[in-house]
């Protein structure tokens, strides 16, 4: 029997992270025309293009993104089995992670968590994704290392460890007329909202608890993102509710906006990191796990879980 080039899928791999030949050959410490010579070998594998010119960039076929993530997991996997384990082989481990997670986390400790592990990993690489949806089965699947997040609607097999809690706080622009007065219920009401929503969804548990003072507010924009919230409020009258990981580790809120507490009774969230059980037991995986608790726990005690 002759067995297929498996390095052909490293090589697969990094062409779909990249979507570039020039940047898979930086990559794989590889010259260009050396990778465009293996991306020609992938080609004749699948029979498939793989990646095609759209202007001045590379996009992947239909059939590459039905690869992206089946064959990261997979190269992910086999490379993590062929690490040495230990503290000492941190250094040099070649490792790819992506990890689902709302925008709030990664604003709050991306720039930390990349710091980290260029001082501590330089070989392992992190591919952030924006949260989806709450019943997939990207973890069961291999699609996604780690998700990070508040839903509890994860599959029943999966390992879970709370790593801080997050309340609401508001934001509005530093000459906001609420500001000139204490910040009643009646008063934050009175004002035009943003909310946050991946899928459209104008009511939460802002509006659960103003329903209970007999209290409406009036949402006038919706956005997807609470990065894309913050910069549609500069210089407007709006108030945006947003999570107060804004405000710890590297970030805080622009200039020209102000924080206030909400004038209600908000009950905290758990954000938690979640992993599939094969996961349990990899040394890489459990490092980057305790790395990422480590940075939440220095911006937030655990006495506060």
């Amino acid at each position: 029997m002759e067995y297929p080039d498996l390095n052909l899928l490293i090589a697969l791999d990094a062409l779909l992270q990249e979507e570039s030949v020039v940047g898979a050959a930086r990559r794989m410490e590889l010259s260009p025309p050396a990778m465009s010579r293996t991306l020609a070998r992938i080609r004749r594998v699948f029979d498939d293009p793989i990646l095609v010119l759209a202007g001045r960039k590379m996009v992947p076929t239909s059939r590459a993104e039905a690869l992206r993530d089946p064959v990261h997991s997979l190269v992910s996997q086999a490379l993590g089995m062929m690490q040495a384990e230990g503290e000492s082989s941190i250094r040099n481990l070649l490792r790819s992670f992506t990890i689902r997670a709302n925008d709030s986390f990664i604003v709050a400790f991306g720039p930390a968590l990349v710091r980290h592990l260029s001082d501590a990993a330089p070989g392992i690489s992190v591919r952030f994704t924006p949260e989806v949806g709450e019943d997939d089965d990207a973890l069961r699947e291999g699609q996604v290392d780690l998700f990070i997040g508040a839903t509890e609607a994860l599959d029943p097999e999966v390992r879970v460890q709370a790593l801080l809690k997050t309340t609401m706080v508001a934001v509005a622009c530093e000459g906001h007329a609420l500001f000139g007065d204490a910040i009643t219920p009646e008063r934050f009401v009175a004002c035009d909202h943003i909310v946050v929503s991946r899928r459209g969804r104008l009511s939460g548990p802002i509006d659960a608890a103003l329903s209970h003072l007999n209290l409406r507010r009036r949402v006038a924009l919706t956005s997807p993102t609470f990065s894309t919230a913050l910069l549609l409020l500069g210089g407007s009258d709006l108030v945006l509710p947003l999570p107060d990981l804004y405000l710890l580790g590297d970030h805080s809120v622009p200039a020209g906006l102000r924080a206030f507490p909400i004038p209600l009774d908000l009950p905290p969230v758990t954000i938690r990191q979640a992993w599939h059980p094969r996961f349990e037991t990899d040394f890489a995986h459990r490092w980057l796990r305790e790395t990422i608790r480590d940075l939440c726990l220095k911006a937030r005690p655990l006495a506060q879980l």
